[in-house]
Order: C-alpha cells, then structure tokens, then sequence
C-alpha cells in the first residue's frame, strides 16, 4: 500500500519517534511519501533520517491560486465529484491549508496514493482530512500531547479530526482515555500504539559503573520541569555530592533556566548543552548514571503524552527518575523499571537522584527490568506491525456522507 505522510514540519530534531516510524513502515514494504507543510528551521538533521527512502515534497504555502489547483484536480477521474463534496467541509479552513489540501489531493490522485496519515491532531491532520476528502481515500492521525491537551484546543475541531478519520492512533492509554471521553463515537477507532525505540540502534550496557552524571534531555519547556530538576540539583549540591547535570535540548526558557542556574551558583554542576543530534543525545544518556524527566502539567494544560526519551534511556540500561504523571506510569513501574516521584516536588526527585547515584545495584536491577520490559512492549518494529494492522488493516473505510450544497466554499 502507498500511504502518505503529512506532517507540520519535517525533519525536526525532537521528533525522533516520526523518523523511526518512518525507517520501521519501510522496513515492513510500506511505500510512503512524506508532505511537509512547512520548511523545517532544525539545524541539521539525525543520522537516522539519511536512511529514511520516501521521498519529501516541501508544499509551497504561496504561488499559485487554489483555483488553478482545483482546475487539475477536478480534470483527474472523479475529481470534480470530489471537488464538490468537499467544498462546504473546507469553508471554515484557512486559505493555506485548503491550497496545500488540495495539492495533496491531486499528488495522490496523481501517484496513487491510497491513504493518508497525519502526526499530530493539528494542522497536519487538518489538512490530511481535507485532502482524503478531495481524493476520496481514507485518512488516519496519531494524536500525542500538546495537541490534545493544549488549553487553546478547539475540542469541537479535535472531535471532527477525530470523528472522520478511518483511525487514530495514540501513545498512551492515558490518551486513549482521554479521546474517547473527547469524542466517545470515535472510540472504536482509538488504537493505543506505543512509539518504539530500534533496538539495534540502543545497545543495553549494565550501568554498574558510570560516572556520577544525571542527564536531562527535551526541548526547554514548562512541561519538561526543568525548573525542578534545578532546584534538586541545588539540594544536591548542598548535601556536598560531587556530581553534574546536563540538560540536552533548546526552547523558550533556556534564558530563564539559565539564569536560575545562575542564581543559585551551580554553573558548575549544572550545564545546559542545547539541541544535540540523536547521535549525541544517544552518547550523553548511556555516560549518565542517571536519566531525569520530571515532567509536568503545565499551567496551559499543555503535558508530555509519554517522553520517547525514556524509552530510549530503558533500552541503553540508564535507571530513569520520573514524574507519575499521564501515560508515563504505564512504562515506568515505580521500584521496578525506575523510580517515580510527584511532580513539583524537587525534594523527593533529588532524594531519588540520591539513590540511583549512591546504588550500583539499584540501577541495575531497574536497568536490567526496564531493558527487558522495552524489547517487549516497545520495539519499534513489532509496534509498526501493529500500527498497520490498526490503520490499516481493519478492513472498513470510514467514511462520512458526501455533502454537497449551494452554500459550499468556491474553490476559484
């Protein structure tokens, strides 16, 4: 089956879990094309994304007028029917993405494309539902965090990507929960499908000798609790501990943090590294005795679905401390594949920090559960089989009725 990608940006570094499941659908004979919305900013690009083969259209948000795109669509079979049941579902997008929907619509008419697949329930799968439409095939969506959580979330726009599309896959139960409470007729469509780690590519290494370092990796956001992994490192810091933190990523409050850091007087325990390759990332979790992700609800509902870097940390063998918050339990057993603490609370994270860089055996016992546990719930390859047998395999096509009618959006 040739399916198509749609995604808001593409390559982008904290993305690594699009980028597996790339590389994992083509290892599995998926013929895929990816359509970026928007140039990616991201310097550089993994190691990881020179192998992915699709190839990457960058649609042009300006230019041409959507009539003259329109015009070439309704020339292909059954465009002009397309056209016209599409119109009035298409009134209230903006121009942008109804141009780039339908450039869409005529590539898959064009390359027969059967179905498309969007990341994330924003304007990627806004604009994969309304290119199906035009092209008459079915659309699926992988819902994650930020996109269904965000305070400036239309639920009725979240429940109408959900309610039209063929399925939707999500990274969590906790997010399954929550969709199916957001849109309970979608609910025998909401797939579960955890993002996996290529475990080839994530050797596991015993931690029972790594240097006294605690590694942070994201992006430099309010949900990540950077502020709080802070504040543990000065209680830390105060108690004598020879140690250091290096937080890996770039974002908004990387001056904040900075200067957090600074006011407490730990530039020399704590280093904010930046963005870094997945190469890069990969080196600094397996040095660390320790990986920290003391995730947080945000003040704008805004949270982590489940960080895909403790997935990655599990696999290498680096004990992870976190916080028990949405699906992140769901892999981080407390005592068992890690340790847990509540969020906001830098006392309780600092005395579980503590532990892991005092025991040698404790990091091992949780490395060793936590590597087991990833190669059976969380290979990326076996999750992409069951990521087709859920989009694609389930043999009936959702699809609404066409609506047609004067009062449709005129696409010249």
């Amino acid at each position: 089956m040739r399916v198509g990608y749609v995604l808001k940006v593409y390559p982008r570094l904290s993305e690594t879990f699009v980028v597996s499941e790339l590389l994992a659908q083509e290892a599995g004979g998926m013929d895929i094309e990816v359509f970026s919305l928007r140039p990616s900013e991201d310097a550089g690009a993994h190691a990881a994304h020179g192998g992915v083969r699709a190839p990457v259209p960058y649609l042009p948000s300006t230019g041409r007028t959507v009539g003259t795109y329109a015009d070439e669509l309704a020339r292909t079979p059954g465009g002009a029917r397309a056209l016209a049941n599409a119109a009035d579902d298409a009134r209230d997008e903006s121009p942008r993405e109804l141009l780039q929907a339908v450039m869409i619509a005529r590539a898959v008419r064009e390359r027969g494309i059967e179905h498309l697949h969007a990341h994330f329930a924003n304007v990627a799968a806004t604009v994969a539902r309304i290119a199906a439409r035009l092209a008459e095939v079915p659309y699926s969506l992988t819902a994650h965090a930020k996109d269904i959580f965000h305070e400036d979330v239309d639920a009725e726009h979240l429940r109408r990507l959900l309610r039209d599309a063929a399925a939707v896959v999500t990274v969590s139960d906790f997010n399954a929960r929550h969709l199916a409470a957001v849109c309970p007729e979608a609910a025998p469509r909401i797939h579960r499908v955890y993002n996996g780690v290529e475990l080839d590519r994530f050797p596991f290494a015993a931690p029972a000798e790594r240097r006294p370092r605690i590694a942070g990796v994201g992006r430099l956001v309010e949900k990540k609790g950077w502020g709080d992994l802070i504040d543990a490192c000065r209680l830390l810091a105060d108690r004598g501990r020879s140690f250091d933190c290096v937080i890996a990523g770039g974002g908004m409050l990387e001056p904040e943090l900075r200067a957090q850091v600074e006011r407490l007087g730990l530039e020399r325990h704590v280093t904010l590294a930046g963005p870094r390759s997945q190469e890069q990332v990969r080196a600094l979790v397996q040095d660390a005795a320790v990986l920290a992700a003391p995730c947080v609800l945000a003040k704008d509902g805004n949270r982590d679905g489940l960080p895909t870097v403790l997935l990655e940390a599990m696999a290498l063998g680096t004990p992870c401390v976190s916080t028990d918050v949405t699906g992140i339990p769901e892999v981080l057993h407390d005592g068992e594949t890690g340790l847990t603490v509540p969020e906001h609370d830098p006392s309780r994270l600092a005395a579980a920090l503590e532990r892991l860089l005092d025991d040698a055996e404790l990091r091992v016992r949780l490395a060793t559960a936590a590597r087991r546990l990833v190669e059976e719930r969380f290979d990326v390859h076996a999750n992409a089989v069951v990521w087709r047998e859920a989009v694609l395999g389930g043999g009936r096509r959702h699809e609404d009725e066409a609506v047609t009618g004067a009062a449709g959006l005129r696409l010249r």
